[in-house]
């Protein structure tokens, strides 16, 4: 959720909680709030909520989740190889294995997701077989949902195009592609510049202990940094590298992604943090269609 602090008077996570924390003061008396019991900021805005709350989380035996489904509540957890609705004796499981979206469950935030939307829809009323049939069908490609973990093959190696941009989607998707067998690893990133410094080094940061190569570019809007700022931030981020060997400097995001499939080889896998979405995913399906 720490995305955009340091904007609009919001410094801290807590701050950010306050105004998502409206939506849940709106739901309506006979109406469903679904709640993420692992993050303890999202759980406690179930205190400001008229209606029931459906809380979720990955871990079945989380003790606000037990202690909500104990009471007869309804929750939404992973258990084994299969995402469970569960209120009193009633139970719906769903096989990761039949959601694409997880990887089969390799993708730890899209098995958060989908526990979400399953809960989403039940609170909804749909038919099980209706929420069964969209958690098969649909496919997070770059035509449903641009820039989010969108998945190409390039001669043998994979890319990945996502538009994360602050530390905790960050970490998000390194333990996703940690799942993900590679020979080699590289990253090309950029940053915000109305991000705060420290948003900005911790992307770095983290990215430098879990891949080998890094290609920094400067994109297009700066959003009031000096030349050159944003790029010395993130280069600051990799001073510690227990990872990372080889870093690189680009100006323009489209020369950026050129150089990244200029290295890959067969078995690689590649992150590419992209800034200007629809654009850049465009210049990669070009790029993978001419092979």
């Amino acid at each position: 959720m720490g995305d955009h602090l340091g904007l609009s008077y919001i410094s801290t996570v807590e701050d950010l909680a306050v105004v998502k924390r409206v939506i849940v003061e709106n739901v309506a008396p006979n109406g469903m709030a679904v709640l993420n019991a692992a993050d303890p900021i999202v759980a406690r805005m179930a205190d400001a909520c008229r209606g029931k709350v459906t809380f979720f989380a990955t871990d079945r035996w989380h003790p606000l989740l037990a202690t909500h489904r104990a009471r007869g509540e309804r929750v939404a957890y992973l258990d084994g190889d299969a995402i469970v609705a569960n209120q009193g004796s009633f139970e719906h499981r769903i096989p990761v294995a039949n959601i694409p979206l997880t990887r089969n469950g390799t993708i730890g935030f899209q098995v958060e997701n989908a526990l979400a939307a399953m809960a989403a829809g039940w609170a909804l009323g749909l038919d099980w077989q209706v929420i069964d049939q969209g958690m098969a069908s649909f496919v997070n490609d770059a035509a449903t949902a641009p820039g989010r973990f969108n998945v190409f093959d390039y001669r043998g190696a994979t890319l990945i195009a996502d538009y994360g941009h602050n530390p905790d989607a960050i970490l998000a998707l390194v333990r996703a592609v940690d799942n993900m067998p590679a020979r080699r690893r590289m990253v090309v990133i950029s940053g915000a510049g109305d991000r705060r410094d420290e948003d900005i080094r911790q992307q770095t940061e983290i990215l430098g202990d879990a891949f080998d190569d890094v290609i920094l570019y400067q994109d297009q809007c700066q959003r009031g940094r000096s030349d050159g700022e944003v790029l010395g931030l993130l280069r600051t981020g990799l001073d510690k590298a227990k990872r990372t060997v080889a870093v690189e400097e680009i100006r323009g995001e489209f020369l950026a992604i050129d150089r990244a499939l200029s290295r890959l080889q067969a078995g690689d896998l590649c992150l590419i943090l992209v800034d200007q979405v629809d654009a850049a995913l465009g210049h990669i399906a070009e790029r993978v269609a001419e092979g």
